[in-house]
């Protein structure tokens, strides 16, 4: 039986052994060293993003994102069970990135590590090292990104919401990582550590659903989530994934990129 796209760690535990399923790790390396799921293959997320400034967090040329894929063994057929030791923002990054890439049998660890670990699973120290699979031609569909340019024009469109994931004083503009602060006009804040219940081992919060329409977050919008660099946001885009919502894109430049921008318009202060 295929694994459900949110999975617990119970029951991934159950399928460890299993033909064709790969986890893969996006902690740090050293926090894969002190222990990992068994089984599980690190992924050097430093393969996920472009790394230049101003806009470190967009997409890295295709052909250095399927040579990680390759070495780490993945194949069209491979389905990946994705984690990290924060809740899910690297995770969600690289659910994202397969969505991107036409990659669709994935699973997101709900809670990740944290969650495994609550549980009372054990984990592994000795390093996994996969058989490399053959190199890919990757093509990057754009239906799951936005740029600065589009998000402009769309700006006040009805039905059209971008939603901020960074914190409450990025958002206003009091703490800046950019050569300008605030936010893009019009965007709702929510910020992403906000869908994660700390007493659950960091998963999603079982009252998502509602929490986002409260905040007019809503399935019937056209959805483009940003951070700083599309590291936080990958954690909103599984949320929003999770609950089924099917206009749900990200901004991978991010505020890196529209923060050090001149020429985009900047609002700044609480939200309206």
């Amino acid at each position: 039986m295929p694994l459900p796209f949110i999975v617990e760690p119970v029951e991934l535990s159950a399928h460890l052994a299993d033909a064709d399923l790969l986890l893969l790790d996006l902690c740090s390396a050293e926090k894969y060293r002190e222990g990992h799921i068994p089984g599980a293959v690190h992924f050097n997320t430093a393969d996920l993003i472009l790394g230049e400034k101003p806009a470190p967090g967009k997409l890295p040329p295709p052909e250095k994102l399927a040579a990680a894929l390759a070495a780490c063994g993945i194949t069209p057929d491979t389905h990946v069970v994705c984690y990290d030791d924060e809740g899910g923002p690297w995770a969600g990054r690289m659910i994202w990135t397969f969505d991107v890439i036409g990659h669709t049998k994935y699973s997101f660890l709900n809670g990740g590590k944290q969650a495994w670990l609550a549980d009372g699973l054990p984990l592994q120290q000795d390093e996994n090292l996969p058989a490399p699979a053959a190199l890919r031609q990757l093509l990057y569909d754009t239906r799951y990104f936005a740029d600065a340019d589009e998000i402009v024009a769309s700006i006040g469109r009805e039905g059209f919401l971008v939603w901020a994931a960074r914190s409450h004083d990025e958002y206003t503009g009091a703490k800046m990582h950019s050569a300008r602060g605030g936010h893009i006009p019009g965007a709702i804040h929510c910020e992403w550590t906000h869908l994660l219940d700390g007493a659950r081992g960091l998963r999603l919060r079982s009252d998502l659903a509602h929490y986002l329409q409260q905040r007019g977050i809503t399935p019937d919008k056209d959805i483009v989530t940003h951070c700083q660099t599309h590291r936080r946001s990958g954690l909103t885009y599984v949320a929003a994934k999770s609950l089924g919502y099917p206009h749900i894109r990200a901004y991978p430049g991010s505020w890196s990129e529209w923060g050090n921008r001149d020429d985009l318009p900047v609002q700044q202060g609480e939200q309206p």
